[in-house]
């Protein structure tokens, strides 16, 4: 459902652009437990999608939801709300967590920090470490082959829709 909602949002596959029913698709799938689905409806209300009005609260509600349950993404964009806000202390936080979850955007916002004078060498190294576990325990040669494939499934949906 959260796949169909993002054709739906950007009119792929043959689909109108129909924002409302991408909005509905995701809800749905947030609802059965995407939190892929969820972080969308979080990026829809803070971003102000067309045809979505804004509401950043709503927003980062929905990120708060799904960061809670392990979403790395929505964690990250927790702390990107809190650094547009100005609170460059909560952003590290937030983006701590989703650093050692394996977010490189994440890291490389936390070096961007304290290359700005505004985070410690500490906790830019603990981020750095925290990363690098991460992606040290998930290497498996299955994992890499599931790369594989998905890219080269989504190249193959690339080329049937410009086809």
């Amino acid at each position: 459902m959260k796949y169909l909602g993002d054709k739906h949002l950007h009119g792929n596959l043959g689909l109108t652009r129909n924002v409302p029913r991408a909005i509905e698709l995701w809800t749905e799938a947030a609802q059965l437990g995407s939190l892929d689905a969820r972080y969308q409806l979080g990026v829809a209300h803070y971003y102000d999608v067309k045809d979505v009005d804004e509401n950043k609260p709503r927003g980062i509600r929905h990120w708060q939801q799904a960061a809670m349950e392990g979403h790395a993404e929505s964690r990250h964009m927790l702390g990107y709300a809190e650094f547009k806000d100005g609170n460059c202390e909560l952003a590290v936080r937030h983006w701590m967590i989703s650093a050692k979850m394996g977010c490189e955007t994440s890291l490389n916002g936390i070096k961007d920090i304290f290359m700005g004078g505004r985070a410690t060498k500490a906790q830019y190294a603990e981020a750095l470490r925290g990363y690098g576990d991460f992606v040290e325990e998930t290497k498996s040669p299955q994992r890499e082959e599931a790369k594989r494939l998905e890219s080269k499934w989504i190249c193959e949906q690339d080329r049937a829709i410009t086809s």
